[in-house]
């Protein structure tokens, strides 16, 4: 895909903020933010956006003009730039990823057993794309992140009605969707494709999780292990991490003895060569990373391999994520954390 390649994300801007703040909005992110990244080499921008940016609880269906003329600012600088857009919207009313991450805040997912939730999702998108599908910067309209939930019928049926309901809009946008348990690639094959020249595919590639995510505090697998890893490596301590923690057995055993490395990593992609093969179409990585606690050699040795892995696939990807977020490009003052990453990213 022509100007969707190579991006960035810009996470812990419009969403998954501290709190919602109108400085916070006009500060975090610039002009000059985006003329940095297609300086770098990039060729486009994942934007997250999470709803309350676009529309209070209080007044459902009534969008906030303040919200999207960030959004309008955006393009603007990416159309001077040259730079693409993925519109994503990370938080949807009535579900975010983050609330299938502890069991007390799972209650506040409803979007996909409430009709008003869903028709509030559905009303939301198409102001976006009725604002948005002309212009004048290319635009993919990327429709929730990271769905969990037991199956993927309940998403399939909304992201159809939703997808639906945009080509009365725009017979021709691009629309993404992306599967189940966090987009993981092993959920492609049950995304239900549309025959639609214009609706693309997404996943997410973190893998192997115990490496990309060493010492997320946020994350109780990681947590509990508490192991600095290498890569190129092993899983040094898993074996006797499972004896104290069996619950955990069933997902990571299969790793005891394994090496980590490119072998290990083409294994955890091969969900998205077999997509490739059955439909035809190459998906996006929508992200992929590494918490920026891990060693840095090892970060950059990450990175090349999966980067020379989607060069021979063709799979556009966005890295996650531009600034902060622990997984950082730059920090939080806008200084460069890792110029030998940005020059691996970008193949400079």
């Amino acid at each position: 895909m022509q100007n969707f390649t190579n991006g960035v994300n810009l996470g812990g801007w419009l969403s998954q903020y501290p709190e919602y703040d109108h400085e916070h909005f006009r500060t975090f992110i610039t002009r000059a933010d985006v003329e940095r990244i297609a300086g770098w080499g990039f060729d486009h921008i994942r934007l997250p956006v999470d709803y309350p940016v676009l529309e209070s609880d209080n007044a459902p269906g009534q969008y906030r003009e303040d919200g999207f003329q960030y959004i309008d600012s955006c393009l603007e600088w990416c159309q001077a730039a040259g730079l693409g857009v993925v519109f994503d919207l990370h938080h949807a009313p009535g579900y975010s990823f983050d609330n299938t991450l502890q069991p007390e805040t799972l209650h506040l997912n409803v979007l996909f057993e409430q009709e008003a939730a869903q028709n509030r999702f559905i009303a939301l998108w198409q102001a976006i794309v009725r604002r948005y599908h002309n212009a004048g910067v290319p635009i993919i309209f990327e429709l929730l992140n990271e769905v969990v939930l037991p199956e993927s019928s309940p998403w399939n049926h909304l992201a159809h009605r939703t997808v639906a309901a945009l080509r009365q809009i725009s017979p021709d946008c691009k629309i993404m969707i992306g599967g189940n348990h966090y987009n993981a690639p092993s959920e492609l094959k049950n995304i239900a494709r549309l025959n639609d020249p214009n609706v693309l595919y997404t996943f997410h590639f973190y893998e192997p999780f115990l490496f990309t995510h060493q010492k997320a505090s946020w994350t109780q697998v990681v947590r509990e292990f508490d192991q600095t890893l290498e890569y190129p490596g092993e899983f040094t301590g898993l074996e006797a991490f499972l004896q104290r923690a069996p619950h955990h057995r069933e997902g990571y055993e299969w790793l005891i003895g394994r090496p980590l490395d490119r072998t290990l990593m083409r294994e955890f992609l091969v969900p998205v060569f077999d997509f490739i093969k059955e439909s035809g179409q190459v998906p996006y990585c929508g992200e992929y990373g590494v918490i920026d606690c891990a060693p840095a050699e090892s970060r950059r040795n990450w990175h090349a391999d999966l980067l020379d892995i989607f060069k021979q696939y063709n799979i556009g990807r966005a890295v996650w994520s531009y600034k902060g977020m622990s997984f950082r490009l730059v920090d939080y003052a806008g200084q460069i954390a890792d110029p030998a990453l940005i020059q691996i990213l970008t193949r400079r």
